[in-house]
């Protein structure tokens, strides 16, 4: 894997430690602010809703000219707009920090990944998985990185928040030469000329397995700690489960890899979301001590196709490479967070278990989709 490449991974490292401190502020918002669970739900939508918006447009505009600048800035405003809640100023004004944070995260992602796929070392699906790894890794630290902040009395803590996009900043400099990676007129790198016609009917297709796999992801993270708690386990064990979900994320993503070296990636993804059933259905039904485990294995097999669906959608929008990255990084990913507040609506009505049982059964809406997905690689566009 070439330096560019890693550094990269480490920088999103440092931007998706800020979509997971959204979720891991959650259960402090409802016992620190007295928060419902609809209205701290609303949190993770005011981050997702300029996402799922944004996103694919900055796909655009990475597409039409290079914008090297745009990676260390939007990652300034991912940690600015996290640190900024610590204000306590009122709820629209947590609710405009968040929504800051999340606009730094549309902003970093198709760029990013734009880079990766383009840059000498970048083909294939290994490069992004390694750079989706990065992401991971910062989601997993994120409930530790949130706790530890909090600790901290006063204002200094959450402004400790701020420091992973300060490092992340450093990072992005030196990956954005002047130059840039131009419009998108050709098939990148690694993809095969006779694949460059686009078959916008597999992307589509592709769009809405994303979708499912994102309402079940975010739901199970925006929740998973107050559900532990609601059966009776402390602070400390739902940041656990929350932890466990988020670090299986990490395996998960490089075993998605390997595994498509092997499978292929859509055979790859469709056991993938198989596999997710029995560990989502685990989450709910489980004693509590083995909730965290089936996190774990939940996650893990929830991003198995993450990496793989992301280049799916760039091989199936050969020439928009930024914009296929900013949908299905972006547009696709963030629907979940629409769909929280639904959840915690039905939560505060009926109950938090009740609530989350869809998400069992979403898996197999995406495996039944996923079936019929062209593999790019074996098959020619349609």
């Amino acid at each position: 894997m070439r330096r560019r490449v890693a550094a990269l991974a480490a920088g999103h490292a440092c931007v998706d430690v800020y979509q997971g401190a959204v979720a891991a502020l959650v259960p402090f918002l409802v016992s620190e602010r007295a928060y419902g669970y609809a209205a701290a739900s609303g949190i993770v939508l005011a981050a997702s809703l300029l996402s799922s918006v944004v996103q694919p447009l900055f796909g655009l505009m990475t597409d039409r000219r290079p914008m090297p600048w745009l990676i260390p800035l939007a990652t300034a405003a991912a940690g600015l707009g996290i640190a900024l809640v610590g204000l306590d100023a009122g709820y629209a004004a947590t609710v405009a920090a968040v929504a800051l944070s999340g606009l730094g995260v549309a902003a970093y992602h198709p760029a990013a990944a734009r880079t990766v796929r383009t840059a000498p070392g970048g083909t294939g699906h290994t490069a992004m998985s390694w750079f989706a790894l990065g992401g991971n890794i910062g989601f997993a630290c994120a409930p530790l990185l949130v706790v530890a902040a909090l600790a901290v009395p006063g204002a200094a803590g959450w402004w400790l928040l701020a420091l992973p996009a300060a490092l992340g900043v450093l990072l992005g400099r030196p990956t954005a030469p002047a130059g840039g990676a131009g419009p998108s007129v050709a098939a990148p790198r690694g993809v095969p000329a006779a694949a460059a016609a686009e078959n916008r009917r597999a992307f589509l297709r592709l769009c809405l397995v994303v979708i499912l796999r994102s309402v079940v992801f975010t739901g199970l993270s925006t929740f998973v700690a107050l559900y532990v708690r609601e059966r009776g386990g402390g602070e400390t064990t739902g940041a656990v489960a929350l932890f466990a979900l988020f670090a299986g994320s990490a395996g998960g993503t490089l075993l998605g890899g390997r595994l498509a070296g092997r499978w292929g990636r859509v055979t790859t993804v469709r056991r993938a979301y198989a596999a997710a059933v029995p560990a989502v259905a685990g989450v709910l039904f489980l004693p509590l001590p083995l909730v965290p485990a089936c996190a774990a294995l939940a996650a893990t097999a929830l991003y198995v196709p993450f990496s793989l669906q992301v280049t799916l959608g760039q091989d199936y929008l050969p020439t928009r490479i930024g914009t296929a990255s900013g949908v299905t990084l972006g547009l696709t990913v963030s629907v979940g967070g629409l769909a929280s507040p639904l959840i915690g609506a039905f939560a505060d009505a009926a109950s938090l278990r009740v609530a989350l049982l869809p998400l069992a059964v979403l898996p197999v809406l995406a495996w039944a989709l996923a079936r019929r997905l062209p593999e790019p690689d074996a098959e020619p566009a349609r």
